[in-house]
């Protein structure tokens, strides 16, 4: 006789959902899949360094390669791998045995996954690439399968039983294989030194890759575009060039473009609250902002957008070494760029 699920209902006359039942349930599958990684930490030894040790001298690619689930599992492994600075990609087994072993070469390392150890679509093809003198690594939970025999290096995915209730589906040996796939990854990514900047050169069109590539200089106005004034402008003429430059505020730089201060949409508030101040007389020197809040060109964009939360301001200007205004930014800036 089969076995059968226990229905998570009131009664099988409504075949309403029990709430009680659907979260004990879950509760349940995290709690065996949990269990499973934790167990999993002890076996972490000289096999799982050895593995890293091969792939790091690897003078080709990682092929990683498995079957239905573990091959969606091998799938994710293998990008991680290549987007944390260890070129890989995925082959299916039975494609390979089609003509896709041409993929592979004598230089590469094959990442091979079976829970059992027993996948006829690999066990076909490992021989012809063991005699290619290729070093295969193998995440199984099965240390006496076949495929455990053919291999370099074995890693143990075991687990003592499935989170699914018939025992059938594969649910926490994907999620044990899936963990050691990433533990490799980020062992070889902190052995390599992989940094912040190669991670966003291989993730450039995702909002990863603007936050950690776009530079100051990419989205600031430059040249004429630079709203800017001398320190002896009048207040109607300092208004003039904000509203031509459209970024709520203007520079205020000496006749060397070194910054002096900054003049905003704020201090026009707060001369036009002075009943003292002359507005059609002042200059604007006398109402500016003196020792602004600045950013490098070099400096991230994001940088720019924390500046600006920070201090709770909504525009920044950019300047050199010798403090000379080279460009300018607000936050419309960076939403356009979408950093924010």
């Amino acid at each position: 006789m089969s076995a059968r699920a226990t229905p998570l209902i009131d009664s099988p006359a409504t075949g309403l959902l029990n709430p009680e039942l659907i979260a004990a349930s879950a509760h349940n599958v995290i709690a065996a899949e949990a269990a499973a990684i934790a167990a999993l930490d002890s076996r972490i030894g000289a096999g799982f360094v050895e593995a890293c040790r091969l792939i790091l001298a690897c003078k080709g690619r990682v092929v990683v390669s498995g079957m239905g689930k573990s091959g969606h599992i091998a799938r994710k492994i293998a990008a991680t791998l290549a987007s944390t600075g260890t070129p890989a990609f995925f082959v299916h087994p039975g494609e390979a045995s089609h003509g896709d072993l041409g993929m592979i070469m004598p230089q590469d390392v094959v990442l091979a996954l079976s829970y059992s150890g027993e996948t006829d679509e690999l066990l076909v093809i490992l021989p012809v690439i063991k005699r290619q003198g290729i070093p295969l690594i193998v995440i199984t939970g099965n240390a006496v399968s076949s495929l455990a025999g053919l291999a370099d290096i074995c890693l143990d995915g075991s687990i003592s039983c499935e989170a699914c209730p018939l025992g059938l589906a594969p649910t926490t040996s994907t999620t044990v294989a899936l963990v050691l796939g990433d533990a490799l990854a980020i062992a070889l990514l902190e052995a390599r030194g992989f940094t912040s900047d190669d991670f966003a050169r291989s993730h450039p069109a995702g909002a990863l890759g603007r936050r950690l590539l776009l530079r100051i200089g990419d989205v600031m106005h430059t040249g004429a575009d630079i709203p800017r004034v001398s320190p002896h402008a009048s207040l109607a003429s300092a208004l003039m060039e904000m509203t031509r430059k459209r970024l709520g505020m203007t520079a205020v730089v000496d006749a060397q473009d070194h910054l002096l201060g900054v003049f905003t949409d704020g201090d026009l508030r707060r001369a036009l609250d002075d009943k003292d101040v002359d507005l059609r007389g002042v200059e604007v020197a006398d109402l500016m902002t003196r020792g602004p809040k600045t950013i490098n060109a070099d400096k991230l964009a994001s940088e720019a957008a924390q500046l600006m939360e920070k201090h709770q301001i909504h525009a920044l200007l950019v300047v050199d070494a010798e403090h000379r205004v080279v460009g300018a930014l607000n936050i419309h800036d960076l939403l356009r760029a979408r950093v924010v």
